[in-house]
């Protein structure tokens, strides 16, 4: 058996960290965080720099907390700059304000980062280098088992805190109406910040697969996760978590199958191509072809265009 299927989920369940932390933005604020992968390259940077001094099992242990907690900070300092003084905001301009500002902090993060390691490319400290190779079981690598894992574990985390929660029942109520949810005693900009706070813990958990995955992180990092996770959370239905969990999985797919068949080169132009493909006939994406979601999706855009 092929391991291309198992290279598959690993990618794509860290996509669908990535894409999931996009979705969970969009669905309280309505509105694009075009420096998340910035702040996720951030927090690997910061890392990598913080945990070089440490003895190596140390610094496994400590670069997973490192980048979360930075990532996080980083965050926070995107939401307070770009989004919190827009909150509330229905024109369109408002919208194009805050998507502008954060892609001008995208460049200012991504600077930061590499004054932290000047370095194109820097060493990841990665578990996977470290598994023996008795833990493979035919085409299953034991780094493909964790990273999956890792991510499914991340999900079913971030679904139960979404739905059997109260923290979870208020971030529903801003998602269907901030003013209503503000009307009964929802402090909306708590709920806004915590938001940042989890996508940041997604976003940084799926960096840290990846970098370990790889090995390394490169200074196209912010540029990377960017485009995936935007991509991802496009294909699978901006604004639905399920949504951008089956995007981030079929984009991991659809990418192992055309590396392994046209090379890397073509890799990224295919996807491209495809992703567009889907988009001319369902822009709705993946959670399009589900009846329910395309009525509360059709629900929600009334309610915006009336605000």
């Amino acid at each position: 058996m092929s391991a291309l299927p198992f290279d598959a989920l690993a990618l794509g369940a860290s996509y669908a960290l990535l894409a999931s932390g996009f979705t969970l933005v969009f669905g309280v604020l309505r509105r694009v965080n075009l420096a998340y992968g910035a702040t996720v390259m951030f927090g690997l940077y910061a890392a990598i720099r913080l945990t070089a001094p440490l003895p190596p099992v140390a610094a496994l242990v400590a670069a997973p907390l490192v980048a979360v907690a930075a990532t996080l900070v980083a965050n926070l300092y995107v939401e307070r700059l770009c989004f919190a003084p827009h909150r509330g905001g229905a024109k369109v301009g408002t919208h194009v304000t805050a998507m502008a500002a954060s892609f001008a902090v995208w460049m200012q993060v991504e600077e930061a980062s590499v004054l932290l390691l000047p370095a194109h490319a820097n060493p990841f400290p990665s578990p996977f280098a470290r598994l023996p190779a008795a833990w493979q079981a035919g085409p299953l690598r034991a780094d493909h088992a964790i990273a999956f894992g890792c991510a499914a574990l991340a999900t079913l985390g971030c679904w139960l805190l979404i739905h059997r929660t109260r923290f979870g029942l208020a971030v529903r109520a801003v998602v269907d109406d901030a003013a209503a949810a503000a009307f009964m005693g929802v402090d909306v900009r708590r709920v806004s910040a915590r938001v940042f706070a989890l996508a940041a813990a997604l976003g940084a958990l799926g960096g840290c697969l990846i970098a370990g995955l790889h090995g390394q992180v490169s200074a196209m990092f912010a540029m990377w996760a960017t485009l995936k996770g935007l991509a991802a959370a496009v294909l699978g239905g901006f604004g639905s978590m399920p949504g951008a969990i089956a995007g981030g999985l079929a984009l991991g797919a659809v990418e192992t199958v055309l590396q392994a068949r046209v090379g890397v080169e073509y890799r990224d132009l295919a996807s491209n191509l495809l992703l567009l493909a889907v988009l001319c006939v369902r822009p709705g994406g993946l959670a399009s072809l589900v009846p329910g979601t395309r009525a509360r999706a059709a629900l929600l855009g009334r309610a915006e265009a009336g605000r």
